[in-house]
């Protein structure tokens, strides 16, 4: 059974535009938690634009994390306070991500033999604390590099597949998804993905890839705010028309 893991992200991307805690990542778990999701994920980059190290924190505090009922995934480059503050706050898993400088988003995996020695490293210390996932590209190379370091999963970096969704080339690339989820399955690593799924283009991925684990934030919070705001927007036209008609 797949599993989903919600990307809190852009909930502390909108808090942080404005500065003080609204809208509250604590709160914003809890819905998910409600709603039945099985993790929740984190990516504090270096510049905190969005989710920080306090985050981290403050979801490590839930009941439903600190009882072992939700994972909660930590994701990020190796850089020593990311993985400090992931092992204080007991996190279920570190998915391990590298980093180009001056990126929006993530847009590339491990990928290459000049890779392994950071990557080793990070598997090196988190061993016995938690589940290390490696991100990478849909290619058998990254997938084996992850086995050689001794991670525990790989997460399939899905924006190729995303891109090709709508495209005649959507065979051909889901066809390399494939091939990479077998690779690692016969290495012995669990399959998980993420990046730029939705709800267009997520079924035929899980039917094909049968992941362990997606992890979906930006696609998630962007539709909850349009869906969203047809209700709260009639709730402010109602509390005026009730009390501003003065």
């Amino acid at each position: 059974m797949t599993h989903l893991s919600v990307n809190l992200n852009k909930v502390a991307l909108v808090r942080n535009a404005r500065g003080g805690g609204v809208p509250d990542i604590q709160e914003a778990a809890r819905i998910a938690i409600a709603q039945g999701c099985d993790g929740l994920t984190l990516h504090p980059r270096e510049d905190e634009r969005h989710a920080t190290l306090e985050d981290v924190q403050r979801l490590a505090q839930l009941e439903a994390v600190r009882s072992g009922k939700i994972e909660l995934n930590i994701e990020g480059d190796p850089r020593p306070e990311l993985m400090a503050a992931a092992r204080e706050a007991r996190a279920t898993q570190f998915t391990v991500v590298p980093v180009v400088p001056g990126e929006i988003t993530t847009n590339r995996g491990w990928r290459s033999r000049k890779d392994e020695p950071l990557l080793r490293e990070t598997v090196e210390y988190f061993a016995g604390h938690c589940r290390v996932s490696a991100f990478v590209d849909p290619d058998p190379e990254g997938v084996r590099l992850a086995a050689d370091v001794g991670a525990d999963a790989v997460e399939l970096h899905t924006y190729e597949y995303a891109a090709a969704f709508h495209t005649p080339r959507r065979g051909e690339v889901l066809a390399l998804y494939e091939e990479a989820a077998r690779v690692a399955r016969s290495l012995g690593l669990r399959v998980h993905a993420g990046h730029d799924l939705d709800l267009d283009n997520l079924a035929l991925f899980l039917d094909r890839i049968h992941p362990e684990e997606v992890s979906i934030g930006h696609a998630l919070v962007s539709r909850a705010i349009l869906t969203g705001l047809e209700g709260v927007t009639r709730e402010y036209v109602e509390l005026i028309g009730r009390h501003g008609g003065g």
